[in-house]
């Protein structure tokens, strides 16, 4: 959690947990309250007893000490939800410097990614598994490009994986203007993105398509080979079975309500075609991943990712923030021992009466 921050009198500030700043003034107030509680306790007593003897009914009580006590105990309460607000202070910068790759995940986004031969879907298990992927890059500059009958960029270049997540799950084939799976379209738009990068040629490049393989457009193979002269590497998840499985139609809901047909009212099957796959990364010097059971492989471009040469992805100066809750947790001890030590009179006199 980042907090609040600030800057006063040339010093950088943050603040944790700003929700207990607050809960800070219910210290003042329950302080004042039991000031209050004092001179009502004092009013009472004034009432009942003469005025000599007030003092040898309540022990050194009165209104002077009541609002002592609550005051302590208040301004001790409030410190103390001060400190559990975590303040810190920016003593000192440091120059950060950042390495990477340069990677565009390339989403196949047609309707036969809502085939359900992989659970929940073709589509939605590539997204859960993309996101996982994001949780684990370091350092690395992602994009995605979304493709079905034509290829548009979802997200540029970021290191804000959470931007990039958000993106992601804004995928949906409904939202694309043109069904089909134009694959070449989309290593065409990767290589746009990663090459207009401003990185040069100092950090890898890469380009992860997750598809099930079903090139409607041709081109596919040569597309590769262009990326793969530049340097780009492809690597290839095929999504959903080989043998084929019926596209379902489903409704705003998400609930099947029927299956694809053609012209003669027979079935689509959509299948995936890994051997196509294969050969489109070979040609871009990558490979093929595939997982096994319910993955579908994404994970394991990590260890790849870790082969290929890392560029500075950015060099800043960062604060360095130093916790300083200390500044307000002894204090605040120091005042709730001196009000529970204060009670109900001056120490010396409930001593004498004892």
């Amino acid at each position: 959690m980042s907090g609040i921050q600030m800057t006063l009198l040339g010093q950088h500030l943050r603040i944790v947990s700003p929700l207990w700043l607050w809960v800070a003034p219910l210290g003042l107030i329950l302080g004042a309250l039991a000031a209050i509680r004092a001179w009502q306790r004092q009013q009472q007593v004034a009432r009942l007893v003469p005025a000599g003897r007030i003092g040898s009914v309540l022990q050194g009580a009165g209104t002077g000490q009541g609002i002592a006590r609550g005051s302590l105990l208040g301004v001790g309460l409030t410190l103390l939800f001060f400190a559990a607000a975590g303040p810190q202070c920016g003593e000192r910068t440091e120059l950060v410097k950042r390495a990477g790759i340069d990677l565009v995940i390339a989403l196949d986004a047609s309707n036969s990614m809502l085939a359900r031969d992989v659970k929940p879907s073709r589509l939605d298990r590539a997204k859960l598994e993309v996101t996982a992927l994001l949780d684990r890059l370091k350092g690395d500059r992602v994009g995605l490009v979304v493709f079905a009958g034509d290829a548009f960029v979802q997200c540029p270049l970021t290191t804000d994986y959470a931007a990039a997540r958000l993106f992601l799950r804004a995928v949906d084939p409904a939202g694309m203007p043109q069904q089909g799976t134009a694959i070449a379209a989309a290593l065409l738009e990767s290589k746009r993105v990663l090459e207009g990068g401003g990185r040069g040629s100092a950090a890898a490049k890469a380009v992860l398509i997750i598809t099930d393989g079903e090139d409607q457009q041709g081109d596919a193979l040569k597309a590769a080979s262009e990326a793969g002269d530049s340097g780009i590497r492809i690597y290839a998840v095929p999504v959903g079975s080989e043998s084929g499985e019926p596209i379902p139609i489903t409704d705003k809901n998400g609930n099947v309500t029927g299956y694809k047909k053609d012209r003669e009212g027979r079935s689509v099957l959509t299948r995936t075609d890994v051997a196509g796959l294969r050969e489109l990364a070979s040609r871009g010097n990558g490979m093929v991943l595939r997982g096994t059971g319910a993955d579908l492989g994404v994970l394991q471009l990590l260890p790849e990712l870790d082969k290929l040469q890392k560029g500075e992805l950015e060099s800043r100066l960062s604060v360095q923030y130093d916790d300083k809750y200390l500044w307000f947790a002894w204090p605040a001890f120091v005042l709730l021992c001196l009000g529970a030590a204060l009670g109900e009179g001056p120490l010396w006199r409930r001593r004498a009466a004892t």
